[in-house]
């Protein structure tokens, strides 16, 4: 007498269709990550725009191409920026400046007049010529 049943249960899986699917989300998720980045190239055109600055001008600095400084159309020497603005803005309630620079000026000297407004507590805006 044969006890056991005719019904086996085979316990081996077929690995080919999961592989398969696996390759599939991993090309999936690869164009997806590749089109949905960005990146974090500079591709900077200034100092052209459409907008306007919607701050009260309180004090304007510039620079040319000379590397010169200017407050409202006062030259001043690079080591003495920092404390013309804070005796121009000294007790006001927010301090705001305007930012010119020419083109062609290295990025480096519009940057230590913006350390300076971070380092005080002034609000700073780049001006802009539009186009």
């Amino acid at each position: 007498m044969n006890i056991r049943g005719r019904n086996r249960i085979n316990a081996e899986f077929n690995m080919s269709s999961m592989t398969d699917i696996v390759f599939l989300l991993l090309i999936f998720f690869m164009i997806a990550v590749t089109t949905m980045t960005t990146t974090n190239a500079l591709d900077l055109a200034l100092p052209n725009s459409d907008g306007k600055a919607g701050e009260i001008e309180n004090i304007s600095v510039s620079i040319n191409e000379e590397s010169e400084y200017y407050i409202d159309k006062q030259k001043y020497p690079e080591a003495e920026i920092e404390a013309v603005l804070k005796n121009a803005l000294a007790g006001q309630k927010d301090p705001n400046i305007v930012l010119n620079v020419a083109k062609g000026v290295p990025i480096e000297n519009a940057v230590k007049v913006m350390d300076i407004a971070y380092r005080n507590n002034f609000k700073i805006v780049l001006a802009v010529a539009p186009k």
